[in-house]
């Protein structure tokens, strides 16, 4: 039976992460930008990718596959492009400097695309593509990881990541379109998600080991065999499949970055190496047509989408991107949802690291 939430405010969630992460030996003002990266993101609702993995971050960083005090290094700068190196740390603070990098880029040139190498995992995909929107830009961004879980149609062997993708466009009245999704049928913060609040989960995101599926969160987060967006052939599984090797090659390829299954067939997990690659883009639409334009279409599409009819005991279609800005609009009032094993967990960290527990 799921226990009831424990509700915490966003700022104590802010104060306790920048502490935690500072007693892990991350500089202070890296700390405020991860902390606040992972906070936005459990306002927006998305609570696989906040608070939730901080205790995992402090596993990788006990096991030595994370410096919290790495610093970022440029190692190509070109007219449009670039690529810089995380060194090893976490990916939030190098990702934000890539995604600012894209913007002036797009800002002079129309367009700028950035690939980062040697990372970790960097939080939900969109905050980052929404760093354009500040500018009235497109922003895209991606990631792989070096844990697979994806299994290719036909296949029975994880052979890829979830390797996320978000896009984010602005509007004029409305809110900005902000798609941020995995290319599996669920993403594995997801599983962690509903093991916290002991729920089952629906067929089809998940196998176990004889390839069958599963509804039992624990039985999927031990064998981490998920399938590729769609589920399976009949329901598209393929074009799943097909958009995790893009953002593979967009990410590691490109980047020189781990990609597909290669951490476990490199010396990469001997050395503690997880080599995690990132891309993102900036688009100025204003290179295009005027910005005023751009907004308004935008604007009409969504209106036509919304009101368009709707199906049997529905009464709104959204658009990517709203329920999260509601979720935040509600969280930022009146708090965020903790799973009480979640707050245990977090709270046996702070222990270890000396620090006072979140509540």
């Amino acid at each position: 039976m799921a226990e009831s939430a424990i509700t915490v405010s966003h700022t104590r969630l802010q104060e306790f992460i920048v502490t935690a992460l500072v007693a892990m030996k991350m500089p202070r003002a890296i700390a405020e930008v991860t902390a606040g990266l992972m906070v936005r993101t459990d306002l927006r609702g998305v609570d696989s990718h906040g608070i939730g993995m901080l205790p995992r971050y402090h596993e990788l960083w006990q096991a030595g596959y994370i410096r919290m005090d790495a610093e970022p290094s440029v190692v190509r700068d070109e007219v449009a492009t670039g690529l810089l190196d995380g060194q090893k740390g976490l990916g939030h603070y190098v990702s934000t400097q890539a995604m600012k990098k894209c913007i002036e880029k797009a800002r002079t040139y129309g367009l700028g695309m950035v690939a980062v190498r040697n990372s970790g995992h960097y939080g939900a995909a969109a905050n980052y593509s929404m760093m354009a929107l500040e500018h009235d830009m497109i922003g895209l961004s991606m990631t792989n990881s070096p844990y697979v879980a994806m299994v290719p149609t036909f296949g029975r062997k994880a052979m890829l990541s979830t390797n996320p993708l978000s896009f984010a466009a602005p509007a004029g009245r409305h809110a900005p379109f902000v798609l941020d999704m995995a290319t599996t049928t669920v993403a594995i913060g997801k599983l962690s998600v509903a093991s916290r609040w002991n729920k089952p989960i629906p067929s089809g995101w998940a196998l176990d080991d004889s390839g069958t599926p599963t509804t039992d969160p624990f039985v999927a987060l031990k064998h981490r065999l998920v399938t590729p967006l769609g589920g399976t052939r009949d329901l598209g599984s393929h074009k799943g499949y097909g958009l995790g090797v893009m953002v593979d090659i967009l990410s590691g390829v490109m980047s020189g970055a781990v990609y597909g299954d290669l951490f476990y067939r490199s010396d990469r997990q001997e050395r503690r190496v997880q080599d995690v690659g990132h891309c993102f883009a900036a688009i100025d639409p204003v290179r295009f047509r005027p910005l005023g334009e751009f907004k308004h279409d935008m604007d009409d599409m969504f209106e036509a989408l919304k009101s368009s009819a709707k199906a049997d005991g529905h009464t709104r279609i959204w658009i990517a991107g709203e329920p999260e800005a509601e979720s935040e609009r509600k969280r930022r009032r009146d708090g965020i949802p903790l799973a009480p094993a979640l707050l245990a967990q977090s709270n046996e960290m702070a222990r270890g690291l000396g620090i006072a527990p979140m509540v």
